[in-house]
């Protein structure tokens, strides 16, 4: 009872077992849709992706990104390609605590890399 009708049953006999059914069937869609959800924004933009095949297996710099890429805007580097790698967990950076320093070096995560992978076969 999934229902209105599993709702009126359980004030009628004082019993939870169908509001607990019909509330736990309202989770288990609420969970298949953000799974869902999850699997579509887990894709890689054609920007990431040019970002993670210039990066290849090394660890390098901002500017050694952007020279791979032919990039000279540096806000349209990070917007459009450094930023959505690092918060899609495509990439980390080498100095995690210190993301500004002018030492910063760039690497794929195990999620780039195996993405990388399945691109290259």
């Amino acid at each position: 009872m999934r229902s209105a009708r599993g709702l009126t049953a359980t004030d009628e006999r004082a019993d939870a077992t169908p509001f607990v059914e019909y509330m736990l069937g309202k989770l288990l869609a609420a969970l298949r849709e953000a799974v869902d959800n999850h699997q579509t924004t887990d894709q890689v933009t054609d920007q990431v992706a040019k970002l993670i095949q210039a990066m290849g297996g090394g660890e390098l710099g901002s500017n050694d990104l952007m020279q791979a890429l032919g990039l000279m805007h540096r806000p349209t580097f990070r917007g459009n390609y450094l930023n959505p790698a690092l918060v899609g967990g495509w990439i980390e950076r080498t100095q995690s605590d210190s993301p500004r320093s002018p030492t910063q070096r760039y690497r794929l995560t195990p999620k780039g890399r195996q993405w990388l992978q399945q691109q290259t076969g």
